[in-house]
């Protein structure tokens, strides 16, 4: 990383985020190599996280400690301690100097006290602060796969840990081998592989937990733009790690018919064929088949929103109150595009599939990942029934 970029304190770029003000010097592109960036695209994910800690805090009901790991300009560690109550400490942390240097500028331009600034490489930082943390915030470019070890060993037991994955092309299954690498865990490129992809990621940090007996609950996950985040309290007990690992299997995918279907155990015996069609089935994972939101957390966060600035409001409630639509949903969707080139019909209008659903007495709901995708109890076979006679009487 370049340390040698000079900058002019009078041409920094200001913004204000929620009740934040950030400076920082602009670049022509947000990437990796930029010595110090912003990137504005992430404004929607911190505004979620204001929520998410807030509502941990007031369930936690003390004071916290946060960890932001990656701090960059300093923008989310500073907003975490400006917007959050019952904040104690934060510590930023960040290998690069220069980004030290805005983390200090941002955190006096907002008058701002015990904000600690660290330049530590993440694991190093992680373990040399064990147990000091209420929550740690895993945001870095690209894979958070290299520091869930470490972030699962040093987080004290009842706390949060937020994951951010901005590798979505290996948890969705574009390329398989670096998702093998980096998750122990095989994609598959399927029309949910979002949501294949936020399992793979859950199922990796279940299993990693699971080596210092600590296990997790799932708060609330999301996939948005190029990123997948979660929100995971994790707890200790080796019983309860033990017992949380059962949550640990594989989706079955026939591409012929879409008929899916879920195994549980990590070594679980798995078919080759369809039972519906006899057609070849391709499997994903190891990964985590529990539930991914929690519906009272999310309901909470929603609450709380009344009472904060947040530029993307609007938003964050559109994608909270899918979320929470999603909760104890089943695994997987269908996507209706998917359904209908199957079929080789035109698609019935969507609203139409989710009333059909509904009167023949199955769960159709809406979901995040997809505007025409559906999660339904329904199997394949029923859908494509349901879709066929609508398409007829259209």
């Amino acid at each position: 990383m370049d340390e040698s970029f000079e900058y002019d304190e009078n041409d920094l770029k200001e913004i204000e985020e929620g009740l934040t003000i950030i400076k920082f010097p602009e670049f022509d592109k947000v990437s990796a190599s930029a010595p110090v960036f912003y990137n504005p695209k992430m404004e929607f994910n911190r505004d979620i996280s204001i929520l998410a800690l807030q509502t941990f805090q007031k369930e936690l009901k003390e004071d916290i400690n946060i960890c932001d790991l990656f701090g960059g300009s300093g923008i989310r560690g500073v907003r975490y301690k400006k917007e959050i109550d019952g904040v104690q400490d934060v510590a930023i942390n960040d290998i690069s100097s220069l980004a030290n240097e805005f983390e200090e500028i941002n955190i006096k331009e907002n008058k701002l006290e015990n904000i600690e600034i660290y330049q530590e490489e993440a694991n190093v930082h992680l373990r040399l602060h064990r147990g000091e943390f209420d929550i740690i915030d895993i945001d870095p470019f690209g894979t958070p796969s290299f520091f869930i070890d470490s972030a699962s060993y040093s987080i004290k037991k009842n706390s949060l840990l937020c994951v951010t994955a901005t590798d979505t092309s290996a948890l969705c299954g574009t390329y398989k081998e670096p998702c093998i690498r980096k998750y122990n865990a095989k994609p598959y490129k399927s029309e949910y592989c979002h949501e294949t992809g936020i399992r793979i990621l859950a199922g990796f940090v279940a299993l990693t937990l699971a080596k210092y007996k600590k296990y997790m609950e799932i708060k609330l996950t999301h996939s948005s733009e190029h990123y997948m985040r979660l929100y995971i309290n994790v707890k200790k007990g080796s019983k309860e790690a033990d017992e949380s690992l059962k949550n640990i299997g594989y989706i079955s995918h026939c591409k012929h018919c879409i008929h899916r279907e879920i195994n549980y155990g990590i070594a679980s015996s798995l078919k080759d064929k369809c039972d519906e069609c006899g057609e070849k089935l391709i499997h994903a994972g190891p990964l985590w088949l529990g539930d991914i939101q929690n519906k009272n957390f999310i309901s909470s966060m929603i609450a709380i929103s009344d009472n904060k600035k947040l530029n993307t409001k609007d938003r964050v409630l559109k994608l909270l109150n899918q979320c929470m639509d999603e909760a104890n949903a089943p695994v997987t969707f269908y996507d209706i595009h998917v359904v209908c080139k199957v079929l080789k019909i035109s698609a019935p209008k969507f609203d139409l599939i989710l009333k059909g659903l509904e009167k023949e007495g199955y769960l159709a709901i809406k979901t995040h990942y997809n505007p025409l995708g559906i999660k339904t109890n329904a199997s394949a076979e029923t859908l494509k029934n349901i879709v066929k006679k609508l398409a007829i009487s259209e």
